[in-house]
Order: C-alpha cells, then structure tokens, then sequence
C-alpha cells in the first residue's frame, strides 16, 4: 500500500506526520480547526483555499497540500493547488483579483 503522506500545519508551519497512525493524524487534523488560509466572497462568488492535510501530489513530487476553488460566477469550480503557505496565500489573491475582474467584466458588458 503506497503512503500518502499526512501533514498539519502549526501556525505555518507544515509538519510531516508519517511517523503518526492515521487515528492519531486524523485527530491533530480536526484539532486545526479551521483550515482557511482565504474565504473571499465578491458579488456572491466565494473563492476558498484551504489547507488539505494529505499530499495531493500522490507520489510526484513536492508535497501539495494547499487549494484554492471558486464556488460561482464565470470561474466556477476553477481549482488550484500549491505546495507551500506562502504559495497558496499567492494563489488565493491571484484567484480573487481573476474573479473580481470578471465580475467587472460581466456586469460592465451586458
């Protein structure tokens, strides 16, 4: 069975927790509470990023254990993933000045 690789985050800090069982993983995860690194919401158009917990790199490299997703408008479901604090906090004002401008553009252009 392949390990995928758990982490948590202590301020920003990502700590690799491999050497954890899952059980005792899971709970440090929940323990994080709140994982938003960025909840943006313009003209109703939410864009989250979150710090995932486990490496969504799956074998391929550097850790990613960060998202950013828009819910609505013309981006939605648009996705990104990163694999340090810094990067995703980037990756989150990056994606909320995209949808902002096309908010603008959608609402000068009717």
């Amino acid at each position: 069975m392949s390990h995928m690789g758990h982490y948590i985050l202590r301020g920003r800090e990502i700590v690799n927790c491999d050497h954890m069982g899952l059980t005792e993983w899971a709970k440090a995860y929940e323990a994080l509470g709140d994982r938003h690194l960025g909840d943006t919401t313009i003209k109703g158009v939410r864009v989250s990023t979150v710090f995932l917990g486990f490496d969504h790199s799956f074998g391929g490299g550097q850790p990613v254990l960060f998202e950013t997703m828009v819910f609505g408008g013309k981006l939605d479901q648009q996705m990104k993933r990163y694999c340090t604090y810094d990067e995703a906090e980037r990756g989150h004002k990056r994606m909320v000045h995209r949808v902002s401008q096309s908010a603008v553009y959608r609402y000068r252009h009717r």
